[in-house]
Order: structure tokens, then C-alpha cells, then sequence
């Protein structure tokens, strides 16, 4: 489809409360041009709020909104030019699919031969050639959420928000309309605001990710980074699996359990140690002197399928989570509950995080 160029969009100083609570706590959010960004965080976290602030459907208490070099916090929401997609698809079930499409297009006033040929455009762009006619009750949830989808892009808009739209879908199918929704994104090059509280779905389809907590932006950064090195605790709870312990500091020098951590350089900073999962290995006696070491007992061995878990205790009475890949020899080779067992820990993988709290408002 025909894509004017996308918008950039500044978000300064945005609040909004509901009696004492804070929806939006002094938002401050640039969203480059052309990018997906996800508003992650949990329900009641404020993200559909701020996603509710752009479309026009809520007005803040203060702040400033801007679309490129406009400003629209005071814009009705038809004259902001903007595609939504929303949690339930909002499709008129009165109308067939053809007319939810070219609804947008006749509230311009484009006139039905002009509205035709860009409703088919979008049809073909949603991968649903032919499909006009149906009725919208014939149609199952992903070929609604793509209809829905057709009717935010058919006239062209240069900022498109979407509200979990994916949330109705089972597993498989929303694991694939991700898929599906980045590469659309990446040939129309729309500026792409995207609400979810699936880490799994941002951590796939974002440009960058807005983590978001009690109204307020926890951080802001590339999926790989946010996982990685995550700001806060809250970001490294909501963000894939984890465990933190408490680290001791000794005159500027880490430690946990009374023994000095191993860190890549810079990282010494933080009072919790990040361990999750899939990062922590079974360590032998001859494994080598860059790994930081845990002892403890297994507690507990999950089967999963592709992977397993075990469930281990710490000396200190912690509790840990390591997964390894299912194959047929590591299955074989699980420890049993009971063993004593060393963990390792890369230097390079040993992260230091600060505190945080968590709670919120949607």
C-alpha cells in the first residue's frame, strides 16, 4: 500500500490520576519514526492508558503529546489520523467484510468507486483476497484480527496502535500472526505503538520495548537489552524467568554467600544478582575458574518436552531454576531429587541489578 512517510511521536510530562491513583506518573516517551515499540508491562501497569492518550480516547491531566510537529493532546480522535486496532477488533457485525474495511474510507467521503480498489489493496495486503463478501460471523478469530488490522491501514495512516490485539487467538496461531504482524510493519513502515502484557510477544516483534510499572516507564530499550540487563528488579521478574539473591558488598567488591562474584568488567554496581534459568549450567570439577559457583540440593526435576527443569536449594535455603535442552543423554543424565549438585554462572553472564517495587494501574 501507498505509505506516506511515518511519524515521529514525543511524549513529555504525561499524567493522568483517577482520584489519588496514578494512571500515568510524568511520562516522558520518544518513539522514533517508522519503529515498533511495545507498551509492556502488567495488567493495571498504565500501558493501554498512555496507548488511550494517543488515540485520543483519554485525556491526560497534563503533558504534552506530539505527532511529528504537532501537537494533539487537545486534537479530537478522528483528526488524528491514526489506525487502531483494538482488543476485541470492533468490527460491525451488520456489515460484511468489504464495508468494515472501506468504513474508514467513507467517513473521508472517497467515493465507492475509489473505496473499492483500496479495499481489495488491503485485503491482499492482510492476505485475505476474496473475502469481501463473507460476513463477519463467518470468519474465524485470526481472519477477524486481520480484517481488523486491514481497516486501521486502508487509508494510509503514518501512526498505528494496537491494543493486544493477538490476546483471543490460542497459542499457535498469535505465535504466528506475530510473525506475521512484524513483516507487515517492516513493508509498510508505519510508526507502530503496540500494547501487550506477553513478554514472549514484545521480547519477538518490538524495535525497542517500554517496559511500564504503576504508571511510570521502568526502561526503555532493544529486547535483547531489556532481557539482558534488565534496569530493576521489577523489569527482571516481569521479563523472563528469574531468580535474584542478595549480593553483600565488601569494600566495593561483590559477593554472595561470603564469596567474592567474578564479573565481566563494569558490572559491580547493583544488590541483587540475576540468575535465570537457561544461563546457569551443571558444573564437574574440572570445569574452568571463569564460571561463579553455587552448591545445592535438587529439590524437584520437571519434564517439559522440549527442555527440563530442575528446582534446586541453595546452602542458605534459595531457591534456583535451571533448564537444559531434552535431549535423550541430558534426560538420562538429570540429577535425581536428593543430589548435591555445583551451578555455574559466566562471568560474562553474571548481571548485578538494583531493587525496585511493583504494583500498578491499567
Amino acid at each position: 500500500m501507498g505509505q506516506e512517510k511515518a511519524l515521529p511521536i514525543k511524549i513529555q510530562g504525561v499524567t493522568k490520576t483517577y482520584g489519588s491513583v496514578y494512571a500515568l506518573n510524568d511520562v516522558d516517551l520518544d518513539i522514533h519514526s517508522g519503529e515498533f515499540l511495545t507498551l509492556l508491562g502488567p495488567s493495571g501497569s498504565g500501558k493501554t492508558t498512555l496507548l488511550m492518550v494517543l488515540a485520543g480516547f483519554n485525556r491526560p491531566d497534563c503533558g504534552s503529546v506530539r505527532f511529528g510537529e504537532r501537537e494533539i493532546i487537545r486534537m479530537p480522535p478522528h483528526k488524528r489520523d491514526v489506525g487502531m486496532v483494538f482488543q476485541n477488533y470492533a468490527l460491525f457485525p451488520h456489515m460484511d467484510v468489504a464495508a468494515n474495511i472501506g468504513f474508514p474510507l467513507k467517513l473521508r467521503g472517497l467515493a465507492k468507486e475509489q473505496i473499492r480498489p483500496r479495499v481489495d489493496e488491503a485485503l491482499a495486503t492482510v492476505q485475505l483476497e476474496g473475502y469481501g463478501a463473507r460476513g463477519v460471523d463467518q470468519l474465524s478469530g485470526g481472519q477477524k484480527q486481520r480484517v481488523a488490522l486491514a481497516r486501521a491501514i486502508v487509508f494510509n495512516p503514518r501512526i498505528l496502535l494496537m491494543d493486544e490485539p493477538l490476546s483471543a487467538l490460542d497459542k499457535k496461531l498469535r505465535e504466528r500472526m506475530q510473525i506475521e504482524l512484524r513483516h507487515l510493519h517492516e513493508k509498510l513502515g508505519m510508526t507502530t505503538v503496540y500494547v501487550t502484557h506477553d513478554q514472549r510477544e514484545a521480547l519477538t516483534m518490538s524495535d525497542r520495548i517500554a517496559v511500564i510499572n504503576e504508571g511510570r516507564l521502568m526502561q526503555l530499550d532493544k529486547p535483547r537489552a531489556i532481557y539482558d540487563q534488565p534496569a530493576n528488579a521489577f523489569v527482571a521478574n516481569f521479563i523472563g524467568e528469574s531468580t535474584l539473591l542478595p549480593v553483600e558488598q565488601n569494600g566495593g567488591v561483590p559477593s554472595f554467600g561470603g564469596v567474592a562474584l567474578k564479573l565481566a568488567q563494569g558490572n559491580a554496581d547493583g544488590e541483587l544478582l540475576l540468575l535465570r534459568p537457561e544461563r546457569l549450567i551443571f558444573l564437574d570439577d574440572d570445569d574452568k575458574a571463569e564460571f561463579n559457583r553455587f552448591t545445592g540440593v535438587v529439590r524437584e526435576v520437571v519434564y517439559q518436552g522440549e527442555s527440563f527443569l530442575v528446582y534446586i536449594t541453595l546452602a542458605g535455603g534459595h531457591e534456583v531454576a535451571v533448564r537444559s535442552v531434552s535431549q535423550r543423554h541430558s534426560i538420562a543424565a538429570a540429577p535425581d531429587v536428593g543430589d548435591q549438585v555445583s551451578l555455574g554462572l559466566h562471568r560474562d553472564e553474571t548481571v548485578l541489578i538494583e531493587g525496585s517495587t511493583e504494583g500498578g494501574m491499567d
